[in-house]
């Protein structure tokens, strides 16, 4: 008789699956998960065909087809790498040709300049609440930010440097600025705070856990069943005991990160994270500001605005001279006689629309920090109408600062009458 325990199970030999062969530079696995090649980009595309026939027939493209249609766009722009073909984002390249064209057109002549630097800025904010109700990341700001200082520091050197006024230690200083402002961004680029889910499967709270762990004693737990505000320093912000009731428990828990939020904490949908202490998805970095990048933030919006004005007198005192910059700005006369003096006077224009912009952003910051409150806490606050408006919008009292003040008075009074208590 055979016993059982001498009986082994035998291990079958698994089909192992074929390997893909390795991609050569101009070979790409694309969309469909099939291998392609950069040569064979503009071959086979039934939607592009397809719109063709439709736009010549002058029949209506539906925005169905414009979608498939700028998928494969987008999947089948690449470059020849190490290892197969990298693919390109299709929102870098706008900037990279439209602005010099743009800026070139408008040095042109006066009313072709207020044309292009007004319909710049419009076409910019149609584009962002294009992107921004679809909640689709998009490197096209990040592009046009930062192709801008390229751009505008490559017409200083050629048209402004060789004029002859600007000396060599202000050209140093505003290299230097423009430096800082790259190390600032690449450090506001960086991890914003993001919330990782935790190793252990946490289940969003319900009454039943909320009662059961108030009976249990869990810190910052009452006799009622409730939780209270008050708990430990050594606990971590993300528990369970930072809710105030089964319900607000439920409100921080965030059912697609799957994890606790903690005070302040938001998730972005944008970026598909939680943040901690998020203040708002900002398009010109393509990342969004929290907790751990805010200061990089408003560092490198500080050193930007302190360069562009720099580099804005500078372009200014060199083709107008002897004339303030305020009325330099306005009336310039003989600025376009030459293409030269004409472009600059146009890029210093595209500069001060950009400083303008981000000089607004700049100061409802320092609003914002003053009251110690984010931009997601504002806007929530005039969503569900908490809020109050001053001094014509630009400031939002959310009523965070006043509740603080009434806490530390509360705690004061109370210190102050167990001091005469004691006495």
């Amino acid at each position: 008789m055979i016993q059982k325990g001498s009986m082994k199970p035998v291990k079958k030999n698994k089909a192992e699956e074929p390997e893909l062969e390795p991609l050569c530079c101009c070979e790409y696995i694309d969309r469909n998960g099939e291998k392609n090649h950069v040569a064979a980009c503009l071959c086979d595309c039934q939607d592009l065909d397809e719109g063709c026939d439709r736009w010549i027939t002058c029949k209506s493209v539906q925005p169905e087809t414009c979608e498939r249609i700028m998928d494969t766009i987008s999947d089948r722009l690449r470059i020849p790498w190490l290892r197969g073909a990298k693919k390109v984002n299709i929102s870098i390249l706008p900037p990279l040709f439209l602005l010099p064209v743009f800026l070139r057109v408008a040095s042109w002549h006066f009313l072709l300049g207020v044309v292009v630097l007004t319909s710049l800025p419009v076409l910019a904010l149609w584009y962002y609440y294009l992107t921004h109700r679809r909640k689709e990341q998009t490197l096209f700001f990040l592009s046009l930010g930062l192709f801008s200082l390229g751009y505008m520091y490559y017409v200083f050197l050629q048209e402004v440097v060789p004029k002859g006024r600007v000396r060599p230690t202000q050209l140093a200083l505003l290299t230097c600025g423009l430096f800082l402002i790259l190390l600032a961004l690449y450090r506001a680029k960086k991890n914003p705070g993001y919330l990782r889910k935790p190793a252990s499967n946490d289940k969003p709270p319900n009454g039943s856990h909320m009662e059961s762990l108030s009976r249990k004693g869990f810190p910052g737990a009452d006799p009622s069943g409730g939780l209270n505000n008050r708990t430990s320093k050594d606990e971590p912000k993300g528990s369970w005991a930072s809710s105030g009731s089964p319900a607000k428990a439920r409100e921080d828990w965030c059912a697609k990160c799957q994890l606790v939020r903690p005070a302040r904490a938001w998730h972005c949908r944008i970026c598909g994270i939680c943040v901690r202490r998020m203040d708002h998805h900002c398009v010109w970095i393509n990342s969004c500001v929290g907790e751990s990048n805010h200061q990089a933030f408003i560092l490198a919006l500080s050193i930007f605005l302190l360069t562009s004005v720099y580099g804005i007198t500078l372009t200014l005192d060199t083709i107008c001279r002897d004339r303030s910059v305020f009325t330099a700005l306005f009336y310039c006369p003989g600025v376009y006689a030459n293409y030269s003096s004409a472009l600059c006077f146009t890029c210093v224009w595209y500069s001060v629309i950009i400083t303008a912009g981000l000089a607004y952003i700049f100061l409802i910051q320092l609003i914002n920090i003053s009251y110690n409150v984010t931009e997601r806490e504002v806007q929530q606050a005039l969503r569900q109408k908490t809020g109050r408006r001053l001094l014509c919008g630009l400031i939002v009292d959310t009523g965070h600062h006043q509740k603080l003040k009434r806490m530390w008075i509360a705690n004061a009074q109370t210190e102050r009458s167990n001091f005469h208590a004691l006495v």
